[in-house]
């Protein structure tokens, strides 16, 4: 397949908001491709690349975007992966010199559309509605599949493509290779956010509320005394963690699937924060020493098997039975199960107290959603909120096409009186501040392309954000993550926005040890 048809079926997703049309018009895509293409397209319709990351940031992609465009399409799906996996692959010094040539190459086969479709793609932009829900639908429309079979197969295969590939290519007989299996790991079951405690139980009535903690996630298999343990990513990371291998060879069933968090604790118990615990997976690492500098702890949330039993279509608090049999109190989440919203409101404080980030509310009688960001799982966080500048806003899709909807926020920087951008967001803005905000900025407006109106840095914003963290995606070294728009603040000038020095402070202050 050209590129140019895939990236016409992502402009055609992008510009409906029936969820139906998206799915057509994916389905359609899907039955086109070649066997060798298969996970190649779902990926890029997925807005990712089969390699993951490519080092290619926002540096490698202004220089290589000054070759001009091609006239007509010419490339195909294999030669823009192809392209991708040498770029990936690129290593070393002169590691970035080779990445722009190739993207330059890339580039520079690559129609003026085609363009923008690959570094939005590089740049994980890709909103065009094919979220994961919308793929699978579309792959069981596809293969002319149940949606539910469809999507137990991804969960136990870890992922959309290979399953795509499967069934596309043998039909429901493709099915039959995905089953619940140690040592092949899951995706791991996500959440949503909920503002508070109040919300979680209107959404959930009683629920399991368990301690937010802000470790790795790990998955840990069990049979015999053979025990792995597996990332977040699904990658293998026993070597990086034999006091969570030790852990589970004591357990005393014979085959399990455990879902969990291991931290970094202070000698007082308190967490380190994330990014401490995060140095016992670097890559070049005397584990030994890691180990006694930085010892983990691990806490289970979750069971998923138990010797023969496959509980990941078992209600929630079916598996946290089975999980506080097989598992040691000590290695437990804290939990409480409540209607209550005065003693879950006292929870979520409690824990904040102990120094983690909040709760999960859980409901008690969902199955695991391997992958999927359902209802069923809600964490309720503490946010902080900054005062920042908008400097850019990008088009919206959908039903939020003709509106401004992604705005580029920036930090003051005092010294040099420019503004360091720290991320995007689209979250939190009601279609009042959607209609007056378009307006407020094209007044703004210094420049534009085709996605984006640049503006003077002028309106100020209070955003709320969960959490600031390192990034080099970004001048300042931050970015922030989980932001939304709270309110436009029209009582306050740009100068009197907070600075990138507030920011870098929070920083330090919610990731650092103390």
């Amino acid at each position: 397949m050209l590129l140019a048809d895939l990236t016409e079926t992502v402009r055609r997703v992008a510009g409906t908001a029936r969820r139906k049309e998206k799915v057509d018009a994916l389905a359609q895509c899907l039955r086109r491709f070649e066997a060798a293409e298969i996970e190649i397209g779902v990926a890029f319709l997925s807005g990712e690349t089969r390699q993951g990351k490519t080092g290619v940031g926002p540096s490698i992609v202004t220089r290589a975007r000054s070759v001009a465009a091609a006239a007509s399409p010419s490339l195909t799906l294999a030669q823009v992966d192809e392209s991708l996996q040498h770029i990936a692959r690129a290593s070393g010094a002169g590691s970035i010199g080779a990445r722009t040539r190739l993207l330059s190459e890339l580039l520079g086969r690559a129609t003026d559309a085609e363009q923008q479709f690959l570094v939005r793609l590089l740049y994980g932009e890709l909103r065009q509605g094919a979220l994961e829900g919308v793929m699978l639908e579309s792959i069981a429309q596809a293969s002319q599949l149940a949606l539910s079979d469809v999507r137990r197969a991804a969960m136990l295969a870890g992922g959309l493509r290979p399953v795509a590939r499967a069934v596309l290519l043998e039909g429901s007989a493709g099915l039959h290779r995905f089953s619940l299996e140690l040592f092949r790991p899951l995706l791991p079951m996500l959440a949503q956010p909920a503002l508070d405690v109040e919300q979680a139980l209107e959404q959930l009535g009683t629920a399991a509320f368990e301690w937010k903690l802000d470790g790795a996630r790990v998955q840990v298999h069990k049979r015999l005394d053979e025990v792995r343990v597996y990332s977040r990513g699904l990658n293998d990371v026993s070597a990086a963690v034999p006091e969570l291998v030790a852990s589970g060879r004591g357990l005393r069933s014979r085959a399990l699937i455990l879902d969990g968090e291991t931290i970094a604790l202070k000698l007082d118990g308190r967490p380190h924060p994330f990014q401490v615990t995060m140095r016992r997976f670097g890559r070049k690492l005397d584990v030994e020493a890691m180990q006694r500098q930085l010892p983990l702890s691990v806490f289970f949330f979750d069971c998923l098997l138990r010797d023969d039993d496959d509980l990941t279509g078992s209600a929630g608090a079916e598996r946290y039975a089975a999980l506080a049999q097989a598992v040691p109190g000590e290695l437990l989440v804290p939990r409480l199960v409540t209607s209550d919203s005065a003693r879950a409101q006292q929870y979520f404080e409690a824990a904040l107290a102990e120094g983690h980030e909040g709760l999960m509310a859980k409901s008690l009688t969902a199955p695991y959603e391997a992958g999927g960001r359902g209802s069923s799982w809600l964490k309720i966080k503490q946010a902080h909120t900054l005062d920042l500048v908008v400097l850019a806003a990008e088009w919206g899709h959908g039903r939020r096409r003709g509106w401004l909807s992604n705005l580029h926020l920036g930090a003051r920087d005092p010294q040099s009186q420019t503004f360091v951008m720290l991320g995007k967001t689209f979250k939190g803005l009601t279609d009042e501040m959607l209609e007056w905000q378009t307006q407020a900025l094209q007044a703004l407006e210094a420049t534009r392309d085709a996605h984006t109106v640049y503006v003077q840095p002028e309106l100020v914003v209070e955003i709320a954000v969960n959490e600031i963290q390192e990034s080099p995606q970004y001048p300042g070294g931050l970015a922030l993550r989980f932001a939304r728009v709270k309110r436009y603040r029209m009582d306050k000038r740009a100068q009197e926005a907070d600075t990138i020095d507030t920011v870098r402070r929070l920083f330090l202050r919610t990731a650092s040890p103390s």
